[in-house]
């Protein structure tokens, strides 16, 4: 993981935040929490004690837990569909209103 420019100049800090989530990004909470964490540890300590805020970043960012989860429920649904426990007319009904 990248963190700290590998070379440091003026024109580094004017453009560290255009690759930064806290203009209007998503992620921009945990990347602030992230950054605070290994600002107050510094770079090589941080790494190692912020590494669950450094792993909900990279969530937020990669979305990779978030896209397993949506492939799993697929492959269910389609296993119930293959068996016959899902018919016709509710194959694909949505969920409730309010079932999150």
């Amino acid at each position: 993981m990248h963190i700290s420019p590998f070379l440091r100049c003026p024109i580094t800090d004017l453009t560290g935040g255009i690759v930064s989530y806290q203009l209007l990004g998503r992620c921009a909470k945990q990347e602030m929490e992230m950054m605070d964490c290994i600002e107050a540890y510094g770079l090589d300590r941080g790494i190692k004690k912020c590494t669950e805020l450094i792993e909900d970043f990279k969530e937020c960012h990669t979305m990779t837990k978030q896209f397993k989860r949506f492939i799993a429920l697929r492959n269910e649904r389609e296993r119930q569909i293959a068996s016959g426990k899902l018919t016709d007319e509710n194959k694909y009904v949505t969920p409730r209103i309010d079932s999150f």
